[in-house]
């Protein structure tokens, strides 16, 4: 007998128990998070007494700028089912772009990488969406494609000779905090608005949830999907432009591991990889956890940077464990509720339908 794919007001019911259940699982690993961040830095406190001073918590927010900016985005693309693996080579093609644009202004180096990582990433999501390619294949090209062509433009570093005002968007304050800390903030503030308040976040919370029945809601998946890989290449190419800013250069080899790290991040921060479920607030403190992990390393002197990969894979291990039991929880529940199995990011008929149109 077939298998009945027809939305009833039951279905619709079973994805809105299906929705709170995701946000439930979204909001304990969120805090999760943040609690283990919150943990991490008391010790790290107690350890070195100048660790909990406002200027070196200002530099660990400041320096995980950069890797914040383009785990917003592929945070975007895991709840939608995805992932992005070529946002590193994007942050060092970046910054290369950068560089060649400086010359012609502050605005034109600023906004050229963000462009090029937005074309780029819709094509990355043009490929995914419309031909049917596999995200991890189309990605790897993409990182294997951008760094070969970022060293080919810029073997060596590109030192910007009069960076002028585009030295100082990085580089510069307001009321005594950084310039990347208020851009940090300002973009996570965007993007959980988008995630949580707009017909788009509930369209990719419906995707990532159950594709099929997202497409049986009316949502337009594949604009969706061709939208969020765009975001994510544009926020990669803004990152890549404040780095450029930072360092008054452009360097290719920059953003080296972002990918992974922006993943580990996001993971740690409760989003969960098979899609449906995440938040803005979880990948932060993620991102910020990885910044404590390597500030502290810092701090310590004697330790090999390595150690930062060693701690982050003990983060991630966790967090997929933590993600295991909770998602197994919740399957339980689901098989128990006759009809469930829909969408698990919340997005109701009338939220999704319609979804960017």
């Amino acid at each position: 007998m077939a298998h009945e794919t027809t939305s009833t007001p039951a279905n619709a019911t079973n994805a809105a128990n299906g929705g709170r259940r995701a946000r439930i699982i979204a909001l304990v690993q969120s805090r999760g998070a943040i609690g283990m961040l919150v943990v991490v830095a008391l010790i790290a406190g107690l350890v070195f007494p100048d660790f909990l001073h406002f200027s070196n918590l200002a530099d660990i927010v400041s320096n995980s700028a950069f890797l914040g900016l383009v785990a917003v985005g592929q945070s975007l693309v895991i709840i939608l089912g995805g992932f992005d693996l070529s946002v590193g080579s994007m942050v060092g093609l970046g910054t290369v772009l950068s560089a060649y644009a400086a010359p012609y202004g502050w605005g034109a180096a600023l906004l050229a990488p963000v462009a090029a990582g937005f074309v780029i990433g819709l094509v990355n999501g043009l490929l995914i969406a419309r031909a049917k390619m596999a995200p991890f294949i189309v990605t790897l090209a993409a990182l294997l494609g951008l760094k070969g062509f970022a060293l080919v433009l810029a073997s060596q570093d590109l030192l910007i000779a009069n960076p002028g005002f585009f030295a100082h968007i990085a580089n510069g304050a307001i009321f005594g905090i950084s310039n990347l800390i208020w851009v940090l903030a300002v973009v996570y503030g965007l993007g959980a608005v988008l995630l949580n308040h707009t017909r788009f976040g509930a369209a990719i919370f419906a995707i990532g949830g159950n594709e099929e029945a997202a497409r049986m809601l009316g949502v337009r998946v594949e604009r969706v999907k061709v939208l969020a890989y765009g975001l994510s290449g544009a926020l990669a190419g803004l990152s890549g432009a404040l780095l450029a800013s930072h360092l008054d250069s452009g360097l290719a080899a920059a953003g080296t591991g972002y990918e992974l790290q922006s993943i580990a991040a996001a993971v740690i921060g409760g989003v969960l990889l098979t899609g449906g479920v995440g938040t803005m607030a979880g990948p932060l403190a993620g991102v910020l956890l990885l910044g404590v992990i390597d500030n502290v390393i810092n701090q310590v002197g004697t330790l090999s940077p390595y150690y930062q990969n060693l701690a982050s894979g003990a983060f991630l291990l966790a967090a997929v464990i933590v993600q295991t039991v909770l998602t197994g929880r919740r399957h339980g529940v689901a098989r128990a509720t006759p009809g469930s199995g829909k969408p698990r990011g919340g997005a109701s008929k009338g939220e999704a339908k319609g979804a960017t149109g």
